[in-house]
């Protein structure tokens, strides 16, 4: 084994209960004329300088050229990246049977990404999918740049032309040194995967409420593994890969890990707490630590350990009215800000192209019971229109043996839905045609145009449906001394009025629970008092 992977392996497995100092002190310091490296996750480690390589030394005009320089040495991996969901943008979960991923499902932010890939396929980890003619076979038109360029200089731009209105967004930049950004290849770092992951739903922190621009360096207090100071933990220290398949998977959670730690680089497959602090992770010196432990079948990691969520100064959105879109100024479109976040910058509360957002920052989740089961509204499931839709949700109860309270954030959106056949809809949202929506704010039409292009009946009457989405919360890990209190959810006013299926004291009351209890305490006293007055009376010697 190298070295470095060595240390890398008895630092992830090894010291993960360690403060963040006692962290520090025990991995190298790197050099101080470049921030200090990432760590990637058990036995990774990059063993070569892609600047010296011949093959990426050659004149480089495009992505795809550079891809073909990759596949030159890297001969397999194209092949192994094709199966992935970062490619395929689709899923079949195993247990519902349901076809999910972008390239199906509508989402209660920007809507579909279907019809619209021209836009939204910037964060399709390829080259130039912008309609259903798109080649998923060519190894070629895989981007490697979007995950393994470390200059920041690199960036993707839309598939296909769209309204100048929209257009306008991309004018002006300079123009990539695609020999710079191959050259300077290396481990993915948090800064590669926040570039879609972190403005998901269209903007910073926008969706998920825990993963924000906050994380590309944060501090201890923001997120204890990302610490770029301590721990300096990458995405893929926790979503360790196999062949360029990536644990953890917001369509099937894993919301209960009994399995706990595995020998040295055996669990690639899950991106759980439990798979490197175990299932016993508070070490036991007293009785409260005895407690939290058996907290674990019931209660999940990130509930104590993540107390709010969209921290860190960048704030998340909590509401999306979509009814209030089409307004315009002069026959223009407009946008307005309305809201300072934390770091001071200043966000949209309103844009013709996608209506009306409401944000919020230092949220407490919503706590429910998970089995790690998201369910969808496809864009074929019928439902009752006059009733707020799920676009997805989730399943659990305190019976449920794989379930345990799990925290949420909850997204709620009013958005367009086919009123006479009781269906969500694709949206033409993208394109430089005159039935595309961000351009001419005409609904009926843009709706009408993407139920067609995928011969999918419309009734032709569309309205808006008041939805919501669910988003379990995992990131923005908080320092210890951070976690929840006893108090916090065992108390009348607790974070846990939700959660149903469950007595709680100090939350609940049941008379002659209480009673027993209450007993059961003062038989503790008095036995313990009794013992202590024997002792006392006691002749000296004698055997009591």
């Amino acid at each position: 084994m190298r070295p470095f992977s060595g240390h890398v392996l008895a630092f992830l497995l090894g010291t993960l209960v360690l403060t963040t100092a006692q962290a520090t002190d025990q991995w190298p310091t790197p050099p101080a004329s470049k921030p200090p490296d990432q760590v990637s996750g058990p036995l990774t480690g990059g063993t070569g300088d892609h600047s010296k390589y011949e093959a990426l030394k050659q004149p480089f005009s495009s992505g795809p050229e550079v891809t073909k320089a990759c596949l030159s040495c890297h001969t397999e991996t194209g092949k192994h990246f094709m199966k992935n969901i970062h490619w395929t943008w689709e899923y079949r979960n195993p247990e519902t049977g349901q076809l999910l991923g972008k390239k199906h499902l509508v989402n209660n932010f920007c809507t579909n990404a279907r019809g619209n890939e021209g836009m939204c396929a910037q964060c399709h980890a390829g080259y130039g999918w912008k309609d259903e003619s798109f080649d998923f076979s060519d190894e070629t038109n895989i981007d490697c740049l979007v995950c393994h360029e470390t200059t920041g200089t690199y960036y993707k731009t839309p598939n296909s032309e769209g309204s100048p209105a929209c257009s306008v967004m991309f004018e002006d930049m300079a123009p990539i040194d695609y020999n710079l950004v191959a050259q300077s290849v290396g481990l993915p770092q948090r800064a590669n995967c926040g570039t879609c992951h972190f403005h998901g739903g269209g903007g910073d922190n926008v969706k998920h409420g825990d993963l924000s621009s906050a994380l590309t360096n944060p501090p201890r207090d923001l997120d204890v593994h990302m610490d770029a100071k301590g721990l300096n933990f990458a995405c893929t220290a926790c979503h360790i890969t196999k062949s360029h398949i990536w644990a953890g998977s917001r369509y099937h959670v894993i919301a209960k890990d009994e399995k706990g730690t595995g020998k040295p680089g055996e669990r690639r497959d899950v991106a759980t707490c439990e798979s490197c602090h175990g299932n016993e992770p508070h070490p036991v010196d007293s009785l409260a630590p005895f407690k939290l432990n058996d907290h674990i079948s019931s209660v999940a990691c990130q509930t104590c350990h993540i107390p709010e969520y969209a921290r860190g100064g960048v704030a998340t959105e909590t509401d999306w009215d979509w009814r209030t879109a089409g307004k315009t100024r002069n026959g223009e479109g407009y946008h307005e800000h309305g809201y300072t976040q934390g770091n001071g910058e200043e966000r949209y509360t309103y844009k013709s192209i996608k209506g009306t957002f409401t944000y919020g920052e230092n949220l407490v989740p919503l706590y429910r019971w998970f089995d790690g089961q998201m369910n969808y509204t496809t864009i074929d499931t019928k439902f009752d229109v006059t009733k707020p839709v799920a676009i997805n949700d989730f399943t659990g109860s305190r019976e449920d043996p794989r379930s345990r309270i799990w925290p949420f954030k909850r997204m709620t959106t009013w958005m367009p839905a086919d009123m006479g056949n009781g269906t969500l809809v694709y949206n033409h949202l993208w394109g430089q045609d005159e039935d595309s929506y961000w351009g001419n704010y005409d609904m009926g039409k843009s709706i009408a145009h993407g139920m067609k292009a995928f011969n999918l009946p419309y009734s032709g009457e569309y309205g808006f449906v008041k939805t919501y989405s669910y988003w379990p919360i995992t990131h923005m890990v908080a320092p210890k001394e951070q976690a929840l209190d006893c108090a916090d959810c065992h108390s009348k006013n607790g974070r846990l009025q939700g959660v149903e299926g469950v007595y709680m004291p100090g939350r609940d009351n049941n008379r002659w629970l209480d009673l027993i209890g209450i007993i059961a305490v003062a038989g503790t006293f008095l036995v313990i008092l009794g013992h202590a007055l024997v002792r006392i009376f006691s002749p000296k010697g004698a055997k009591h």
